[in-house]
């Protein structure tokens, strides 16, 4: 093997390393989102978030294990500072969270997700958070409970829960 094929193999060598080495280290494992830094307040603190949520709970109704329904819930921050939401999960495979924020729709957010998704509502505006139940992934008959979990950095509301209900025929 010649001097230029050994020289010509380890800088590819070298580019392919270094190209690997920038999709699990510097671009978030691979990732399409940007990790968020989660801002901290306390609730001494006179200029932070307050998540404002008129209702928490839907019923969905009659449904048949086929159907699709889904709910929507307004989030308000009616604090000073920008609300944070993140950390969306569900109860179940087959209920899923999304959220609307500015017009634009996340992904879907169900039982096992993870995500470095994190929603920011700027003081006096608002988010809708969907909740998205299809009982074919998980057929259940009867009076059903379903719930999406999300955290915020709101210090007097850590953590919220939104909950459908349906009748499932």
């Amino acid at each position: 093997m010649s001097s230029k094929a050994l020289i010509i193999g380890g800088v590819i060598f070298i580019i392919v390393l270094m190209t690997g080495a920038y999709f699990l280290i510097g671009g978030n494992g691979g990732s399409s989102e940007s990790s968020v830094k989660i801002l901290s307040y306390t609730t001494n603190d006179i200029a932070r978030p307050k998540a404002k949520i008129r209702s928490t709970a839907a019923d969905l109704g009659k449904m048949k294990v086929s159907d699709e329904k889904d709910a929507s819930f307004t989030i308000t921050n009616a604090g000073q500072k920008p609300l944070q939401l993140y950390d969306i999960t569900s109860s179940c495979m087959c209920t899923f969270g999304q959220i609307i924020l500015d017009g634009k729709a996340s992904e879907e957010f169900g039982m096992h997700g993870t995500s470095n998704y994190a929603a920011e509502i700027a003081p006096g505006q608002q988010a809708i958070l969907k909740v998205i139940y299809r009982p074919y992934l998980m057929p259940v008959y009867g009076s059903v409970e379903r719930e999406v979990y999300m955290a915020t950095n709101d210090p007097q509301n850590t953590k919220l829960v939104f909950k459908v209900n349906a009748y499932v025929q």
